[in-house]
């Protein structure tokens, strides 16, 4: 039998025990009460009623005196009345006597009272009818021999029945007490033998339950103290006690297979902290290093003495870390040890993921640090996990490969350029770059008038290097140039000073690249020279095909007529004049092969560029300045001129603009023109702008020509801000200044039919240059 039935047996037992004692219980207790009522509400009763019939006898008795003695017939009247009343009450108890009686004796009784009352009455009744005649002797002589006759009667009978009454009461009563003595006792014996039965069963549960399990325990305390979990308990037995020694023996043999797991884990744990090369330890409270780190953080920071040691004064104390940094550092590690994992979220920030240390032996180190919480089963952070990596090594690598990456891209930068047109482009910022340097150089700095010049010949020099660098793609200088040109922008708008150091510093750094780019093209990629153009006073560029032709006439000179001769003369002359020229196109190539890159960074379509050269070429020394002038023509007229897109789209204009420039040779006047096809000048821009800077008083009304004249003063823009391709107003500004120094000018037309108040106007920009500087090529 199993525990689980012995227990729902011992409970069927209890139940039937207790069901047993209750149903017997409550019918001994029902006859009990019916007896207990009987005696309380009949024999007990009847015996004090049996009492009571005494006195009332008496009472009539009493009354009929008091009749025969009255001389009043009112009283006799009232008393005879009253003896009615008292004679039914009188028979009404006796009748109720006989309802009550419980033995042929009493019933006897009774009915002899009742028969005797009934004379008793008949003689009082004469006596009354005596007294009533006024018969005083014959009323008392009835009521002494007749009436008190049956009186004495009639009491001797009330006695008897009184004492049968009394003997009855005391029967019942004995009666009731033993049948209630006798359920006590049953109620008694059931109770003990229940319980009895009741202990024996649980005597055996006992035995059967409570003692397998006590040996169960000893064996598990034994187990747990000894940790020796080979042990097993011996199962002799099928039922539930059985089987739960057998799934205890299962729990230790698995509890055996991971305290195994553990042990084998911990030491390879051990042996990760001895072998691992990483620094790994973690932090107590108060920032101690617990005992157990790695073998390889001693030595990461060259010490034996870890454990137990203030983290701030092992790292961080030497480390180069700022004092409110490291006061970060020790907050930071105090409000997450034994908080909530939260409180690591919240202050992670604070704790530093890299530093570079000076450790005890005097060696500089770069340590990168990655932080974890240690958390309990409840969130509660109790440790912090610190994992330490020296990664010198790797970071004076990856400066070098910036370096390297660095030196490729500009390698990339150069090899995007033409050897002369590079050469062309370092000779050209050298000379710029020389000669801001010698303004700034000079012993004392300018002031007034002067000042606005230098600055402003500063500020076209160093936006004109970053112009030719952004147009050769020459990003990594043009990066540099451009933290030089905001500094002369700072002086331009008054919002700096002027620090020769700094001047000379900032164009230092220039220099620097600059000279990093012609070294790298110099002895990375063995270009050495000035590429094929070279210098227009030692070398003459002039087509192959031309010095073949010249050279075949030459040689059939001799003998050829004077005619002949003057004309292969002339030829010849016309062609030593184009030795050192180029044709335009070719010139400014550069720079209109740059205009895509620009337009895309603009959020453009790349413009549609013809350049109508009547074949012309010019000298060499013009080249640059021609490339100078357009770089920046071609930028605005991209910038500013030509509208976006979408504007272009609303207006019924195709959504790629149109950039156009005419070359034309006169007797004695080179003449270029440029026009696009965007919406103009901003005419009321420059108005506005003009008033703004106090160029023109609000209420003057220029003309046209006039207002686009004023974007050619210094520092004049109308870009609402500046950019990396605008902005700075210096672009207009410097074109002019390039076209003067060649000996020409510079105009903008605006049409005739544009007026002063219109919003935009067409115009064209018109350079004029001395005839000595172009010749027409030879067909």
């Amino acid at each position: 039998m199993s525990i689980r039935q012995r227990i729902a047996l011992l409970i069927v037992l209890a139940f039937l025990a207790l069901s047993f004692i209750g149903g017997f219980a409550v019918v001994r207790s029902k006859g009990n009460a019916t007896d207990v009522k009987t005696v309380t509400e009949g024999v007990v009763p009847s015996a004090i009623d049996s009492v009571r019939l005494m006195t009332q006898l008496k009472d009539v008795h009493i009354a009929t005196l008091a009749m025969v003695s009255a001389n009043d017939p009112a009283t006799i009247e009232k008393t005879l009345a009253d003896l009615t009343k008292r004679r039914a009450e009188l028979q009404s108890a006796l009748k109720d006597q006989s309802g009550k009686a419980d033995s042929k004796q009493q019933k006897g009784l009774v009915e002899q009272a009742e028969a005797g009352l009934h004379s008793y009455f008949e003689a009082i009744e004469e006596t009354a009818a005596f007294k009533q005649q006024g018969k005083q002797a014959l009323a008392e002589a009835t009521l002494a021999a007749t009436v008190d006759q049956y009186l004495r009667e009639q009491g001797e009978i009330m006695q008897t029945l009184q004492v049968e009454k009394t003997r009855s009461k005391d029967d019942a009563i004995t009666s009731l007490n033993d049948s209630l003595g006798r359920t006590s006792v049953t109620l008694g014996g059931v109770t003990l033998v229940a319980v009895l039965a009741l202990i024996g069963v649980g005597a055996l549960l006992y035995r059967q339950v409570v003692h397998p399990i006590t040996a169960m325990q000893a064996k598990m305390t034994a187990i747990a103290t000894s940790q020796d979990f080979t042990q097993r308990m011996d199962v002799n037995r099928d039922d539930e006690i059985g089987r739960s020694m057998v799934a205890f023996n299962t729990m230790i043999a698995k509890i055996q297979e991971s305290a195994e797991l553990v042990r084998q884990k911990t030491a390879d744990i051990h042996a990760m902290l001895h072998y691992v090369p990483q620094g790994i330890m973690s932090l107590e409270a108060g920032g101690r290093i617990h005992p157990e780190f790695s073998e390889h953080l001693k030595a990461i920071l060259e010490r034996d003495d870890l454990a137990g040691q203030d983290v701030m004064s092992v790292i961080f104390n030497s480390s180069d870390l700022g004092d409110d940094a490291r006061s970060q550092v020790e907050t930071a590690i105090s409000a997450c040890i034994g908080e909530d994992e939260m409180n690591f979220a919240f202050n992670s920030h604070l704790l530093p993921t890299e530093i570079n240390v000076t450790l005890p032996h005097g060696a500089s180190k770069v340590l990168d640090l990655n932080w974890s919480p240690i958390t309990d089963e409840t969130g509660t952070t109790q440790r912090l996990l610190l994992c330490v990596r020296d990664v010198t090594e790797q970071r004076a690598l990856a400066r070098a490969a910036e370096a390297q990456q660095r030196e490729l891209s500009i390698i990339g930068e150069i090899l995007g350029v033409r050897h002369e047109k590079f050469h062309e482009f370092i000779d050209g910022a050298e000379q710029f770059l020389a000669e801001n340097k010698r303004i700034v150089a000079a012993p004392e700095a300018p002031a007034g008038v002067a000042a606005k010049d230098a600055v402003g010949l500063l500020y076209r020099n160093m936006h004109t290097i970053k112009g030719n660098a952004r147009t050769h793609g020459l990003l990594t200088l043009t990066n540099v140039v451009h933290r030089a040109e905001q500094t002369y922008d700072n002086l331009r708008n008054g919002t700096g000073t002027w620090d020769s150091a700094q001047l000379l510093a900032e164009l230092d750094e220039v220099a620097t690249v600059v000279g990093e780019y012609a070294a790298i093209n110099t002895d990375k990629l063995g270009r050495r020279g000035p590429g094929r153009r070279g210098n227009p006073d030692q070398f003459a560029l002039v087509p192959r095909e031309t010095v073949q032709r010249l050279i075949a006439r030459l040689e059939d000179l001799p003998g050829a007529s004077a005619a002949t001769i003057e004309a292969t003369m002339l030829e010849t002359r016309a062609a030593l004049r184009q030795f050192g020229t180029e044709r335009v196109t070719d010139v400014l190539s550069g720079v209109v092969d740059s205009l895509p890159s620009l337009a895309r960074e603009l959020g453009k379509e790349p413009p549609v560029t013809h350049i109508a050269d009547d074949d012309v070429v010019v000298r060499s020394q013009l080249s640059g300045t021609l490339r100078n002038v357009f770089m920046h023509l071609y930028r605005n007229a991209l910038d500013h001129g030509i509208e976006s897109t979408a504007d272009r789209q609303r207006a019924g204009k195709a959504p790629m603009g149109r950039i156009d420039l005419d070359v034309a040779l006169t007797e004695d006047t080179l003449r270029m023109v440029m026009r696009d096809d965007g919406r103009g000048l901003a005419l009321q821009r420059i108005r506005r702008k003009a008033i703004e800077r106090g160029m023109l008083d609000s209420d003057a009304t220029p003309a046209a020509s006039d207002l686009a004249r004023l974007i050619l003063e210094p520092g004049f823009s109308t870009a609402d801000k500046v950019t990396e391709v605008s902005g700075r107003g210096v672009g207009m500004d410097a074109v002019r200044g390039f076209i003067e120094a060649e000996g020409g000018t510079l105009e903008l037309v605006v049409k005739p039919e544009v007026s002063g108040d219109a919003e935009y106007g067409e115009f064209e920009t018109v350079i004029s240059l001395p005839r000595a500087l172009a010749e027409q090529a030879m067909a």
